[in-house]
């Protein structure tokens, strides 16, 4: 074999090999260090070992933002679970903030399922492909842990409480806030309604139930709401 011949392979062989590792998955990468900054309820900063600064968005869950009922709490949680300690992410992409999105682990502790358990997190329906997270969150809501302690009228999912910022429906951020009136499927919103007897159907039941945390609708808690309308 000539000399050409096996520099030639070579060059192949290592085009093939960064072709390759162009094509790996961002979900394969994995991150760590100690986390220095703690945001609120869903976002801490990591330091590295090589001393960069990553600021991470805990994956398929959302937290009271700092101006709803329970956000300060909910970053206290956070602060707990992680602040000064070693923590490990595993990678999920990067969202439109430029901030690193993945599940976090803090002292081997998996932060993104401990927030939701401790009723300091919403499951990020959105986002979500974890059915643990799901009934994490039933667990919670059945024990009346953290936010789910809360009047019905303050616990306004995150991704709805931003939405009507950014409409400019500005509400009431203390103890006795009131729940925005905000479409979120067609025919239905998150209104007045609290009694499966307001209810003109099982379809606006169940959007009562899953968009608006409207959970004495479930009373016997099988996650059908209004056993006479959804029999």
């Amino acid at each position: 074999m000539s000399v050409f011949t096996c520099i030639n392979i070579r060059v192949r062989l290592a085009s093939l090999m960064l072709l390759l590792a162009a094509s790996l998955p961002a979900l394969a990468a994995e991150i760590s260090g100690r986390v220095v900054g703690v945001a609120d309820g869903d976002t801490l900063t990591l330091l590295t070992p090589d001393k960069r600064q990553v600021r991470i968005r805990l994956a398929e869950i959302d937290t009271p933002e700092k101006r709803q009922p329970y956000g300060t709490r909910a970053k206290q949680s956070l602060s707990d679970l992680c602040f000064g300690k070693p923590a490990r992410v595993d990678v999920k992409t990067t969202d439109r903030y430029g901030r690193t999105v993945g599940r976090v682990y803090c002292a081997g502790i998996d932060a993104n399922a401990e927030q939701v358990r401790r009723g300091a997190a919403w499951v990020y329906r959105k986002y979500t492909r974890d059915p643990k997270l799901y009934q994490l969150e039933a667990e919670a809501r059945r024990e009346r842990r953290g936010l789910w302690a809360l009047s019905e009228t303050q616990r306004v999912p995150p991704w709805e409480w931003r939405k009507a910022m950014r409409s400019g429906n500005r509400y009431g951020t203390g103890n006795r806030a009131s729940r925005p009136t905000i479409t979120r499927s067609p025919g239905f919103a998150c209104g007045a309604k609290r009694t499966c007897g307001q209810m003109s159907s099982c379809a606006e039941a169940r959007f009562y139930l899953e968009n608006c945390g409207l959970s004495r609708l479930d009373r016997d808690r099988d996650g059908v709401p209004c056993g006479r309308l959804c029999q």
